[in-house]
Formats: C-alpha cells, sequence, structure tokens
C-alpha cells in the first residue's frame, strides 16, 4: 500500500503531462502545460492576439481592395482587333467596293475575316495589316491607301462578328462557358449576368480572377451589397473567372466544443462566433476559455522564413468577447481549437489510472486476507 501511494503522490506531481489527447503550447499565452511537445514546432507559428484592434479592423475593413493592377477605367479600353475577327469596311459612294449583304447573308458572312498573318485583303490596295490595331486605325490606314485611286474616300471600319478575344467562365454559375469579349468594356459582373448568374451554393466572397498565370482574389458580395465598384474589375482576353462552391470552402471544430466537427463555410463565409455556436458552444466542464485558438497556415509564406502558422488567441472568459469573435472573419481550412481547463486534464488521468489502482487495491486486500 505504501508503494500505491508513492505512486498516486508521483503522478499527482508529474500533473497533466501524463494526460491523452493533444492541447496547444502558445509559448506563454495563458499556457499552464509546461511539457514540451515531442516535436517542437514553435518556430513556425507567430501568435497573435483576437482583441478590440481585430474589431476595428474588421469594421473598417469590409473587404480588402483589389490588386492595384486591376484597377482600370472604362476609358482605358481600346478593343484591339485580332485573327479571326470579321470586319465590315464601306466606302461611301462607291458600292462597287463594298460587298453587299443581300437578303440572305449577315454581315459576319459577307465581311472581311482577319486571316492567321493578321491581314484583310481589300480591292485596289492589297493585304492590310490589321490585327493588333483598333477600327479607328484600320479607317485611317485603308483611307490613305485608298487616296491613291479616289479621291478623299470616306471610309468607315466596324467589327461584324467579334471573335479572337474571349474569356472563360467557370464553377457555380448557371451556364459555364466561353465569352466574347466586345468593342464595350466588359467586366466582372457583365460576364457572371452572361452566365446565367449564381448558383444557389456558389461562394460569392471568393471569385478567383487567373490573368497572365497569376490569380487574383475578388468578392462578388461586395459589388452587390455594398456598391465596392473596386472588385467589379475590366477584364481582358484570356482571363479565367473561377467561382467556388460554399461548400468546398470549411473549417475545422476541435478540443473542446459541444461537438468537433467539420463546418462548410457557404456562401457567406463564417465568422469565429457563429463557428463556435455551431459546434454546440464551449464545452463549460472540460473546456479553458482563455485558449481559444485559431491556427491558419500563412498566406503567401516567404520561403526562406521559418514563419509557416499563424495562431489567433482569443480570452473567453469573459461572455462578451463573443464581439470580438463575430468580428473575427474565418478563412477556408482554418482549424479552431479550444483547449482543456487543467482539471479536465487530471481528470483524464485519473479515469485511466482508477481501474488500475481498484485492481491493486483488491489484489493486496486478497493477499492480505489469505495471510
Amino acid at each position: 500500500m505504501k508503494a500505491l501511494f508513492a505512486l498516486v503522490l508521483l503522478l499527482t506531481l508529474g500533473g497533466c503531462a501524463f494526460a491523452p489527447g493533444s492541447h496547444i503550447d502558445a509559448g506563454g499565452w495563458n499556457s499552464d502545460y509546461d511539457s514540451p511537445p515531442e516535436e517542437d514546432f514553435t518556430h513556425l507559428v507567430q501568435v497573435k492576439r483576437i482583441g478590440p484592434d481585430t474589431l476595428r479592423n474588421a469594421i473598417v475593413a469590409d473587404v480588402p481592395p483589389p490588386a492595384p493592377d486591376l484597377v482600370r477605367e472604362d476609358s482605358d479600353y481600346q478593343y484591339k482587333i485580332g485573327i479571326g475577327d470579321v470586319l465590315q469596311v464601306t466606302v461611301w459612294d462607291h458600292p462597287e467596293l463594298t460587298i453587299p449583304a443581300g437578303s440572305n447573308r449577315s454581315s459576319q458572312e459577307s465581311g472581311n475575316v482577319v486571316n492567321e498573318n493578321g491581314t484583310i485583303y481589300y480591292p485596289y490596295i492589297g493585304y492590310v495589316q490589321v490585327a493588333g490595331l483598333t477600327t479607328q486605325e484600320v479607317r485611317e490606314e485603308v483611307a490613305s491607301r485608298l487616296a491613291r485611286y479616289i479621291e478623299a474616300p470616306q471610309v468607315d471600319v466596324s467589327v461584324a462578328d467579334f471573335r479572337s478575344q474571349r474569356v472563360y467562365v467557370s464553377g457555380a454559375v448557371d451556364e459555364p462557358g466561353v465569352y466574347p469579349l466586345t468593342n464595350v468594356p466588359t467586366r466582372l459582373v457583365d460576364v457572371v449576368s452572361l452566365a446565367g448568374g449564381l448558383e444557389e451554393g456558389a461562394d460569392w466572397r471568393n471569385v478567383t480572377l487567373t490573368r497572365d498565370g497569376k490569380d487574383y482574389r475578388l468578392s462578388l458580395k461586395a459589388i452587390y451589397e455594398t456598391g465596392n465598384k473596386l472588385h467589379n474589375v475590366l477584364l481582358q482576353q484570356g482571363d479565367v473567372i473561377n467561382v467556388p462552391l460554399g461548400d468546398d470552402q470549411k473549417v475545422f471544430m476541435l478540443g473542446e466544443v459541444g461537438s468537433t466537427k467539420t463546418l462548410p463555410m457557404g456562401r457567406n463565409g463564417l465568422t469565429l462566433a457563429e463557428a463556435i455556436s455551431n459546434a454546440g458552444g464551449l464545452n463549460e466542464r472540460q473546456s479553458d476559455a482563455t485558449g481559444v485558438f485559431v491556427v491558419r497556415r500563412t498566406e503567401n509564406a516567404d520561403p526562406d522564413s521559418d514563419h509557416l502558422i499563424d495562431m489567433y488567441q482569443l480570452n473567453l472568459k469573459d461572455a462578451t468577447a463573443l464581439v470580438l469573435a463575430d468580428g473575427f472573419t474565418l478563412n477556408n481550412r482554418d482549424m479552431v481549437y479550444v483547449t482543456a481547463a487543467p482539471l479536465a486534464r487530471w481528470n483524464r488521468v485519473v479515469s485511466l489510472l482508477v481501474p488500475s489502482f481498484t485492481a491493486l487495491f483488491l489484489g493486496d486486500r486478497a493477499v492480505n486476507l489469505g495471510d
């Protein structure tokens, strides 16, 4: 029995070091555990506090603006003729130079198609290089060359069919596909409307624009709900627009919450308060309210830096801090972890040891009775 009590005393002094399960040691941020993990990741982690500044920033900085190189005015846009476009060239008072469309032919069928070498053929003046030019520049070039044969020619050039420049729309829209760019400036909302609008489960906060191999994040929610024109960017040749499904965006609820689970972010995303509520709240008997953590992979991490993980801590000891939690927006694949209270961890140790203690005690008593 003395040996048994000595063992109990030793385990008591050891405390939670033997407790099963995981926990977070945030390097002194209200941590109650001194036992080091099997592998030390502290040099990879940067810990930040969720405090009043978080709430202020959430109110002031509604949605981060898009990259500066995406912001362009309509006046900056000019359609450049490309291979495959169909041009309609008209010389006034000279019908012999204008191919009539006729009753059974459209302007697209009767126009001049831009060849693979970027030229069109026109009577008297031969081949004209038009690819990469505006209709105004082609008009001036054709008029200048026709002036050798016609006095003061009046020339009009228009694009009868836009075929050379396209944007691609994929994801959670009604009609994903390829859509042409025209001489009218086309913006993000325009092409989403052409694609039939958003599906019910579309994540309109995280639209991806891929341009020249680089991805940009845009928010249709900011455009539709708050009129943020900066996100309604002007599109250009080769742009790819992808609208993801909200079900593909998720966060993970772990630790001492009512129910550990994976939560879909849905159309409008999740705040930390919503995620905790959807998981059944904190386990009041088991959780340490000072240790609510959001673990996030660092965005655009420097490959030469050890900083790979951002960890945000919220102290929910005072329930009014839920206001701060409601101002903290979660990102895709964030992990919300609620640590266990020291007493709860010790109770787990005891629950594992009690059966062994009972067996030892009964065995020792049986020996004594036998004697």
